[in-house]
Protein backbone atom coordinates (compact mmCIF):
# COMPACT_ATOMS: atom_id res chain seq x y z
CA UNK A 1 0.00 0.00 0.00
CA UNK A 2 3.07 2.43 1.15
CA UNK A 3 4.36 1.74 -2.71
CA UNK A 4 1.15 2.52 -4.35
CA UNK A 5 0.85 6.09 -2.55
CA UNK A 6 4.28 6.48 -3.33
CA UNK A 7 4.26 6.18 -6.77
CA UNK A 8 1.25 8.23 -7.09
CA UNK A 9 2.85 11.12 -5.20
CA UNK A 10 5.37 10.84 -7.46
CA UNK A 11 3.23 10.87 -10.49
CA UNK A 12 1.61 13.61 -9.70
CA UNK A 13 4.83 15.81 -8.89
CA UNK A 14 5.85 14.98 -12.41
CA UNK A 15 2.86 15.92 -13.82
CA UNK A 16 2.19 19.09 -12.15
CA UNK A 17 6.32 20.23 -13.20
CA UNK A 18 5.47 18.88 -16.74
CA UNK A 19 2.35 21.52 -16.83
CA UNK A 20 4.34 24.42 -15.44
CA UNK A 21 7.30 23.59 -17.85
CA UNK A 22 5.13 23.45 -20.74
CA UNK A 23 3.08 26.79 -19.82
CA UNK A 24 3.50 29.55 -22.20
CA UNK A 25 4.45 32.88 -20.91
CA UNK A 26 2.21 35.52 -21.16
CA UNK A 27 4.10 38.18 -22.88
CA UNK A 28 7.24 37.92 -25.09
CA UNK A 29 10.36 40.18 -23.91
CA UNK A 30 11.64 42.58 -26.07
CA UNK A 31 13.56 45.76 -26.23
CA UNK A 32 12.33 48.76 -27.84
CA UNK A 33 14.14 52.45 -28.36
CA UNK A 34 11.89 55.06 -29.16
CA UNK A 35 10.62 58.82 -28.09
CA UNK A 36 8.75 58.41 -24.88
CA UNK A 37 6.32 60.82 -23.90
CA UNK A 38 3.46 61.06 -21.23
CA UNK A 39 0.27 59.51 -22.74
CA UNK A 40 -1.97 62.35 -20.60
CA UNK A 41 0.34 65.22 -20.46
CA UNK A 42 2.07 65.36 -24.19
CA UNK A 43 -0.24 62.88 -25.91
CA UNK A 44 -3.91 63.83 -24.24
CA UNK A 45 -4.86 60.20 -24.57
CA UNK A 46 -5.49 59.14 -21.28
CA UNK A 47 -6.78 60.56 -17.82
CA UNK A 48 -4.09 59.46 -15.82
CA UNK A 49 -0.03 59.99 -16.55
CA UNK A 50 0.85 56.64 -18.37
CA UNK A 51 4.43 56.28 -19.99
CA UNK A 52 4.99 55.73 -24.00
CA UNK A 53 7.26 54.87 -26.19
CA UNK A 54 6.47 55.55 -29.77
CA UNK A 55 8.59 53.37 -31.88
CA UNK A 56 9.35 54.17 -35.18
CA UNK A 57 9.87 51.43 -37.98
CA UNK A 58 9.84 51.90 -42.24
CA UNK A 59 8.04 54.80 -41.47
CA UNK A 60 5.20 53.39 -39.41
CA UNK A 61 4.70 54.48 -35.71
CA UNK A 62 3.69 52.15 -33.00
CA UNK A 63 2.74 53.35 -29.34
CA UNK A 64 3.90 51.20 -26.53
CA UNK A 65 1.89 51.96 -23.21
CA UNK A 66 3.60 50.74 -20.33
CA UNK A 67 1.98 49.42 -17.61
CA UNK A 68 2.10 50.66 -14.33
CA UNK A 69 4.50 48.93 -12.09
CA UNK A 70 7.35 50.01 -9.67
CA UNK A 71 10.04 50.72 -12.99
CA UNK A 72 7.65 52.60 -14.41
CA UNK A 73 6.21 54.66 -11.90
CA UNK A 74 9.88 55.58 -11.06
CA UNK A 75 11.19 56.59 -14.51
CA UNK A 76 7.72 58.57 -15.36
CA UNK A 77 9.11 61.88 -13.00
CA UNK A 78 13.11 60.82 -13.32
CA UNK A 79 13.63 60.58 -16.87
CA UNK A 80 11.25 63.15 -18.16
CA UNK A 81 8.61 61.43 -19.46
CA UNK A 82 5.52 63.46 -17.61
CA UNK A 83 7.87 66.80 -18.91
CA UNK A 84 8.49 65.59 -22.64
CA UNK A 85 6.32 67.27 -25.74
CA UNK A 86 5.56 65.96 -28.97
CA UNK A 87 8.41 68.52 -30.11
CA UNK A 88 10.81 68.00 -27.49
CA UNK A 89 10.51 63.77 -26.46
CA UNK A 90 12.60 61.89 -24.56
CA UNK A 91 15.28 59.05 -26.26
CA UNK A 92 14.60 55.71 -24.32
CA UNK A 93 15.59 52.15 -24.38
CA UNK A 94 13.39 49.52 -22.43
CA UNK A 95 13.41 46.24 -22.32
CA UNK A 96 10.35 44.31 -21.10
CA UNK A 97 7.60 41.35 -21.64
CA UNK A 98 5.04 43.11 -24.75
CA UNK A 99 1.72 42.06 -25.30
CA UNK A 100 -1.49 43.49 -27.35
CA UNK A 101 -4.73 44.09 -25.37
CA UNK A 102 -7.68 45.23 -27.05
CA UNK A 103 -5.62 47.14 -29.63
CA UNK A 104 -3.24 48.50 -27.75
CA UNK A 105 0.63 47.61 -27.52
CA UNK A 106 1.44 46.96 -24.32
CA UNK A 107 4.66 46.89 -22.16
CA UNK A 108 5.98 45.63 -18.51
CA UNK A 109 9.37 47.42 -18.63
CA UNK A 110 11.94 45.43 -16.30
CA UNK A 111 14.55 48.11 -17.53
CA UNK A 112 14.58 51.57 -19.03
CA UNK A 113 17.39 53.71 -19.94
CA UNK A 114 17.23 57.03 -20.86
CA UNK A 115 19.41 57.98 -24.05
Amino acid sequence: MRKLIMLTVAGVLFSAASLLQAAPREGKEVTIEGKGLCAKCALKETKTCQNVVIVTKDGKETKYYMTPNAVAKKAHAADGFCQATKEDPIKVKVTGDVEEKDGKMLIAAEKIEKE
